[in-house]
């Protein structure tokens, strides 16, 4: 009696187990940090185009600001690559020229269109100067389906800049507190087309070092405007 009750318990829990782990939702596959389109492109993935800020083009790939501290770049590809998109982040060489840059960077949005990438597959991500250099892509493209995520990039610089008529599926972030990255609006409202647009202010008090470190204030609506969660 008792071994038939102590069957049908384990029974119950195998069962029980199974329904559990169906109902949970896997974890989103690792994906890879690359520094350029791959050879082989993947057309069912998800490409995130990462545009670090100034400093690493003059400190290198680990460099420290006096008052924002340690940019910790390679924490954050590291959980832009764990969210399951394949990242293609390249370290620019001091001095570059964001508009040059910025056409590169079409050109490699461009090569994964022909690789067979639909463009919703695709964000471009640029935080400061890189954000400057994904606007200058944005601008070239002009395609309404790409994505992009402008993390602290604007301030008086681009008004009135013909070169900056982004367009795209656009969420602009910047710190509260950054008195080198303000709002977007202004960018926004002198595009001719610009798409959807949103804008998030964040508040952690860290000033332009808010997007120093992967932090879930600027890292969650990330995720959420370009569809990893």
């Amino acid at each position: 009696m008792h071994r038939r009750l102590r069957s049908r318990w384990l029974r119950a829990l195998v069962v029980a187990g199974g329904l559990l782990l169906s109902a949970t939702p896997a974890l989103a596959q690792r994906g890879a940090i690359l520094g350029d389109v791959p050879a082989q492109v993947r057309p069912d993935a998800r490409y995130l185009i990462y545009l670090h800020g100034r400093i690493i083009e003059e400190q290198g790939p680990r460099p420290t600001d006096e008052r924002f501290g340690v940019y910790e770049y390679q924490q954050i590809l590291d959980t832009l690559a764990a969210s399951g998109v394949e990242v293609i982040a390249e370290q620019r060489p001091r001095g570059t020229d964001f508009r040059a840059f910025g056409s590169h960077v079409a050109e490699q949005v461009r090569r994964l269109f022909a690789a067979g990438v639909p463009p919703e597959r695709i964000a471009v991500v640029g935080f400061s100067k890189g954000g400057a250099v994904a606007m200058i892509a944005s601008a070239l493209l002009q395609d309404a389906r790409v994505t992009y995520v402008f993390l602290a990039p604007c301030g008086d610089w681009v008004k009135g800049r013909g070169d900056v008529d982004v367009r795209g599926r656009i969420l602009s972030i910047y710190e509260a507190s950054d008195e080198l990255g303000t709002s977007c609006e202004p960018l926004f409202a002198q595009a001719t087309a610009p798409g959807e647009h949103r804008e998030i202010r964040i508040d952690t008090g860290a000033g332009h070092g808010a997007f120093y470190r992967p932090r879930a204030e600027w890292l969650d609506p990330l995720f959420q405007w370009i569809g990893t969660r």
